[in-house]
């Protein structure tokens, strides 16, 4: 079981519970994923923050930018200046067999949760 939480965010993978095995949370806010459900976001995730770090040398330091990325079922947008940002998460439901979902980290929670999910994606590759 690996279990990790900071100030505003919190991330639990169980691999003895078959459905849902992943479970992401923000202050008062939690969803659980299915296994394809976290890799995929973990990719896109780890994409979208890349994608930032690439800009921030390019942006002044009062210049905002919004970074948006989808890969069918998330969308994620990454908002906010060259060393803070916000993370909004859409996962999109089909309306009969998964579940639609929102979820949001402010700064600085945005930043802790996506160093931990990058932590994670380097532990399985």
């Amino acid at each position: 079981m690996l279990e990790k939480e900071g100030s505003g965010w919190r991330l639990a993978r169980d691999s003895s519970r078959k459905n849902f095995p992943v479970l992401i949370g923000g202050k008062y806010w939690a969803i659980e994923l299915t296994e394809n459900e976290w890799i995929d976001l973990l990719q896109l995730v780890i994409d979208l923050v890349d994608e930032h770090k690439k800009l921030q040398n390019q942006l002044m330091k009062e210049e905002t930018v919004s970074l948006e990325l989808e890969r069918h079922p998330w969308w994620a947008c990454i908002d906010g200046d060259r060393k803070e940002w916000s993370l909004h998460l859409i996962l999109e439901g089909d309306g009969i067999h998964k579940r639609g979902v929102e979820a949001y980290w402010p700064t600085p929670s945005a930043q802790y949760v996506t160093n931990e999910m990058r932590t994670i994606w380097d532990s399985l590759n």
